[in-house]
């Protein structure tokens, strides 16, 4: 592994870039309260027996795995233009981060009918990445062939998590093909207009799609299209599931979906969806979870994900159960892409992502009673310069500190890891990495949560029994001791 030495400020010279009035929003009571919830919720009490352990023998007792999930996106997976910054990203996976999300939008993942990029082409080589001048403006930016990322991770002992299965945003999910079949008079009303830089149709403007016609009208009038894009999607499931049902170990069935619902979009039994988005299966989020139950295996875990928090998530959510859906993990986006939001919060002049409105957030989230996943997380540096970057590396502690503490999260997920490698819109400067994949201070702020603060290393005696107790963090342990014969001898165990 790549050992990064930092030679910059010191935490306590970090914790001095943030204002008087951030502290008082993070104060003494309120990281004593973190602390204390961290260890009645990260830490559980161990009881083993092991055979062959000798009464009073020390037993070392280390954690060689967390049950927390600490993730992060590998969508730049040997896209970085160089071997050297490609195998710097590939090391973080099983040292930094032990889950990483796979990118399986539809656009992309299906740029032609009916050829699902599974299997690696050359312009998914590190090859062609290194010799790419321009590789924001290629099509697949961001979006490897998911065969040689899933098989990588599955080498290294990674948990995998695709995103999404469905989602109605045509600029990102719906792929081209799919919207050039709509009828011409809809693709008129609808403005679908094509990228010049790479080609790709887009369209800020989808609903007029419609026209006049409600939902119903719509699917009478165009009854091949509604067709299509029923059948596609489901076919899309099927496909993905036969694939990567026993390899991949959650998904986001469907993504970004609450507005659709609060607005009244969402009717049982409809063909089609007059969504928020365009046209969309009807009441897709419903089947969207159907049909991914029906092919998934039992064990896979089915989310739902936004980034929106409110009363039309919370309803939609319980809609969805009560009609019998299966829903696993709520997942919950944070993004601060405005470099000024965040130099706002250490001026204390906001109080967005303090303590008491992510408490806030996440017990009101929590009242469906599901684990909670924080699935996508953005925090800027703002300017990137060496304050900027202490700034960016104080709130990812402090949140991280409080997200770890909370009793229904089970995993947090870092977005861009790389700086300059996030999708247009998205900011430039939210990696843990410069572009060149040198590490940034948020990187060895998380490192040492992650990888020191948050596993438990000790040394206990044996009891008569051979049982070994302690007190750690969850997940696996390797126990090592001396046999009876001096022979050193080790077992894994689990602390759930």
């Amino acid at each position: 592994m790549t050992e990064y030495k930092y030679s910059g400020m010191s935490v306590e010279e970090q914790n001095r870039q943030m204002s008087e009035g951030y502290w008082k929003l993070w104060n003494d009571d309120v990281q004593k309260q973190i602390d204390n919830d961290i260890e009645a919720n990260r830490k559980a009490d161990a009881f083993f027996k092991v055979d062959d352990l000798p009464a009073g023998a020390d037993v070392k007792v280390e954690q060689i795995k967390s049950e927390f999930i600490f993730g992060a996106h590998i969508f730049n997976f040997d896209q970085l233009g160089t071997d050297e910054r490609n195998r710097r990203y590939k090391e973080l996976y099983g040292t930094l981060f032990n889950s990483a999300t796979i990118a399986f939008y539809w656009k992309i993942f299906e740029l032609e009918e009916g050829k699902p990029r599974f299997r690696a082409e050359y312009r998914d080589s590190a090859d062609f990445w290194n010799k790419c001048p321009d590789p924001k403006y290629q099509p697949h930016w961001r979006r490897p062939a998911t065969d040689p990322v899933v098989e990588f991770c599955l080498e290294k002992g990674i948990r995998l998590h695709g995103h999404t299965l469905v989602w109605g945003n045509n600029t990102w999910q719906i792929p081209d093909w799919l919207i050039s079949k709509l009828p011409l008079e809809c693709l008129k009303n609808a403005n679908v207009e094509k990228n010049p830089k790479n080609g790709q149709l887009y369209s800020n403007a989808t609903l007029p799609a419609f026209g006049n016609l409600t939902a119903e009208e719509f699917a009478a009038r165009y009854p091949e299209y509604t067709a299509e894009i029923n059948v596609k999607m489901a076919k899309r499931i099927l496909e993905i599931a036969l694939r990567y049902g026993d390899k991949i170990d959650s998904w986001d069935v469907v993504n970004e979906s609450a507005g659709d619902f609060g607005r009244g979009n969402m009717v049982p039994g409809s063909k089609i969806c007059r969504s928020g988005y365009g046209v969309m299966p009807g009441d897709y989020t419903y089947r969207g979870f159907k049909i991914a139950e029906s092919v998934f295996p039992a064990k896979a875990k089915l989310n739902i994900n936004d980034y929106d928090t409110g009363d039309y998530y919370l309803n939609q959510i319980r809609d969805l159960r009560a009609r019998g859906c299966k829903i696993d993990i709520v997942g919950s986006q944070m993004h601060l892409f405005d470099p000024q939001t965040c130099l706002d919060i250490a001026a204390g002049k906001s109080d967005i992502e303090s303590p008491a409105r992510v408490r806030e957030k996440f017990e009101r989230l929590c009242k469906p009673g599901l684990p909670i996943h924080l699935s996508e997380i953005t925090i800027t540096a703002p300017n990137n310069d060496v304050r900027g970057q202490a700034i960016q590396a104080v709130i990812a502690r402090n949140l991280y500190r409080l997200w770890f503490s909370l009793k229904p999260m089970m995993g947090i997920t870092w977005w861009n890891v790389v700086d300059d490698c996030g999708a247009p819109g998205e900011p430039s400067v939210s990696g843990l990495f410069s572009r060149d994949m040198e590490p940034k201070p948020a990187y060895f702020a998380l490192n040492d949560l992650i990888n020191n603060q948050w596993k438990t290393r000790t040394c206990v005696k044996a009891g008569k029994d051979g049982s070994v107790e302690f007190r750690g963090f969850r997940g696996t342990y390797r126990l090592t001791w001396m046999d009876r014969s001096g022979a050193e001898r080790s077992a894994e165990v689990v602390l759930h």
